[in-house]
């Protein structure tokens, strides 16, 4: 199940049943089930609070994954940053919605087990985030 939560900051995320059937399939389509999720949607001080507390960096970003997965079943906090995809929509010359969703696939990405330390790394992620928001615009709603 995925749940939403705002920390710390005025925004409203519609259509949360549209996002978890997605989320769902990406899970399925990389052999996973979809457990508990949490996405928690918040500022730049909020999550530069975070990046300090629990990982020790001082720098702000747009996600912070915590992973409490359980064999293939995929669970674990996505704390998102709405200023950081706000700002990176804005750079990347995207909408923000799309942006928004390719940060929130991105933590689906990591809690089934990609990482992005690595070139090669960030470049399958990539692909994947691209695979998994063209699939998102062919779904019915």
């Amino acid at each position: 199940m995925v749940r939403y939560f705002f920390e710390d900051v005025k925004f409203e995320y519609k259509d949360r049943r549209f996002n978890n059937s997605w989320l769902k399939i990406v899970a399925e389509s990389e052999i996973r089930q979809l457990g508990d999720v949490n996405i928690i949607f918040c500022s730049d001080p909020y999550i530069l609070k975070i990046n300090l507390q629990y990982l020790g960096h001082d720098y702000f970003t747009d996600i912070i994954t915590f992973d409490y997965c359980e064999g293939k079943r995929i669970s674990g906090d996505l704390f998102i940053s709405v200023d950081c995809v706000r700002e990176n929509a804005a750079f990347y010359g995207t909408d923000f919605q799309e942006e928004l969703h390719r940060v929130i696939v991105h933590g689906v990405l990591h809690l089934i087990g990609y990482d992005d330390h690595t070139d090669e790394d960030i470049a399958t992620m990539r692909s994947k985030e691209n695979y998994y928001l063209e699939l998102r615009k062919s779904l019915p709603r």
